[in-house]
């Protein structure tokens, strides 16, 4: 058998294209990169926030569309599924002081316990038994080092006193390419979805920022599904992925969780012939982390860490299409969007979307592939 066609089956056999499976072997990092001007990326989001500009992308004929977000309605059908995260963002970023008196500054990660917390710190000498102070009463020791980057702190009020405090005095944490001069209580409203619901996010899960309840109210009225999983963001979806070949890389670890009323509706509407729309790459990764063995019917509630990372050659169990915004390039999302649609055709979209004048990132513009 010839080299080529035998590679080229390989490739089909793991769902991926062939373009993407020549490099399969060595899946370099700078493979993933683009040049973007710094003026392309979104520093606020549109408003109303469904005019923002939406990217159709036709898998079947390679066909693009530039369109508004509101006009989605478009190229949606009956008995379509539309999956969301529903995780809310919450001010993880604190500002304080060390018992000295030196400046601290703490982001929250993850809730370990009632009390304990996951922290990346910053502040001079940080060293287990370290105490710090915040306002309105909330205090802090560091217990543990975790691992190189975060700390182990554990708090003087437990989780729904907590919050109640977090609330007040705690500000958003806004990726770093957002140079922001908002107040905190309109970015507390800016970078949330009008469908959060469960705090537990350190980033926002931006794809459904482009939905307004007008726009909901009419893609109900075609008939289609919502649905909801809950994956708490955390810092690591901005990370780059840092190693020159990117299966080396170690993905972050995200909570996930989604009842057994939904799982099995999902299940259903997918038996169904029903085409599931992930919005936002979470969305992506909670539907094919909780589907990983489709068809085989799942038979309970799901309620775990998944550390699942998608790039070329990965073969999709469960989603049949997603809507997404522009992502950073070498960034582990950028590689899930190139194993749904290949490398080359991404990075070919992104450098029209380029052209085209998209705004990128967090705030950005919006993409449909269908």
């Amino acid at each position: 058998m010839p080299k080529d066609l035998f590679q080229r089956r390989i490739c089909l056999k793991h769902g991926a294209s062939f373009g993407d499976c020549l490099v399969l072997r060595d899946m370099r990092l700078s493979l993933f990169d683009y040049q973007l001007q710094q003026s392309a990326i979104a520093q606020k989001p549109s408003s109303p926030r469904d005019h923002s500009r939406l990217f159709v992308y036709h898998r079947k004929n390679r066909k693009i569309e530039h369109n508004k977000f509101f006009q989605i309605t478009k190229y949606l059908k009956k008995d379509d599924v539309l999956v969301f995260n529903n995780s809310k963002v919450f001010p993880a970023r604190l500002y304080g002081n060390k018992e000295s008196g030196g400046k601290a500054e703490v982001l929250l990660l993850r809730n370990l316990t009632d009390c304990d917390w996951e922290c990346l710190l910053k502040c001079r000498n940080p060293k287990i038994g370290l105490k710090l102070r915040f306002k309105r009463g909330l205090l802090a020791e560091v217990i543990e080092r975790i691992n190189a980057k975060t700390w182990r702190l554990q708090f003087n009020h437990q989780k729904g006193h907590f919050y109640s405090i977090l609330n007040k005095i705690g500000q958003v944490p806004l990726p770093p390419y957002i140079k922001s001069t908002a107040k905190q209580t309109q970015l507390k409203k800016q970078y949330q979805s009008i469908f959060a619901k469960f705090a537990g996010s350190a980033a926002g899960p931006t794809a459904s920022f482009h939905f307004t309840k007008q726009l909901v109210r009419r893609i109900k009225k075609i008939g289609c599904q919502f649905e909801f999983l809950t994956l708490h963001i955390g810092l690591g979806t901005f990370e780059p992925v840092n190693t020159k070949k990117i299966e080396d890389f170690k993905i972050h670890e995200e909570w996930l969780t989604a009842d057994k009323k939904t799982i099995n509706r999902l299940w259903k509407a997918k038996q169904a012939g029903k085409r599931i729309v992930a919005v936002g790459t979470t969305a992506v990764r909670g539907l094919e982390t909780i589907f990983h063995d489709y068809p085989n019917q799942p038979r309970r509630a799901f309620s775990n860490f998944t550390n699942i990372f998608i790039y070329p050659g990965y073969k999709f169990r469960f989603i049949d299409a997603m809507i997404t915004n522009f992502h950073l390039p070498k960034s582990s999302l950028i590689m899930l969007v190139s194993a749904f649609i290949s490398r080359g055709k991404t990075l070919q979209l992104y450098k029209n979307a380029i052209a085209k004048k998209y705004r990128f990132y967090s705030f950005g513009d919006a993409m449909f592939i269908k």
